[in-house]
């Protein structure tokens, strides 16, 4: 797995976000090399939001599927990248009564739900309750 920090803003604790997110593909039985992540600016993750989703303001959490994996998703194979914006994610631990750090391993997790082909937008709460599930087998939930 390769975890790439592209910002400079927010400080982050890289070894123990790549220690969760190996636990977590663990958990959902992926290999470690299976997703990349970027931590990238609110600038960045607000240009991506506007070319993938149409929505023209920075978000806190995108998934981009491999082609393989958007297709048929293949627990052996590369399945995408996530991007993470830590300054929006500060904002939103503040609001969920959350660290950081905590926010930024929900966001990894809910990435890789969503490189497995999860929806919330349309699966009626399926993601949700799955996530929900692994947050507290992974220590998250409060």
């Amino acid at each position: 797995m390769s975890i790439l920090n592209n910002q400079k803003k927010v400080r982050l604790a890289l070894p123990q976000l790549e220690k969760f997110s190996i636990e977590a593909l663990r958990e959902l039985n992926l290999k470690p090399d299976s997703i990349a992540i970027a931590f990238v600016t609110d600038a960045e993750i607000a240009r991506l939001n506007k070319i993938y989703r149409k929505k023209n303001k920075p978000t806190d959490v995108l998934s981009f599927p491999s082609q393989h994996s958007a297709k048929r998703p293949n627990k052996m194979k590369f399945l995408g990248d996530i991007a993470i914006a830590p300054a929006v994610a500060r904002h939103y631990a503040k609001k969920n009564g959350r660290t950081l750090q905590s926010e930024i391993c929900v966001l990894i997790l809910h990435g890789i739900l969503h490189l497995l082909g999860y929806d919330h937008e349309t699966d009626r709460g399926q993601m949700d309750r799955v996530e929900h599930k692994l947050r507290r087998k992974l220590g998250l939930e409060l």
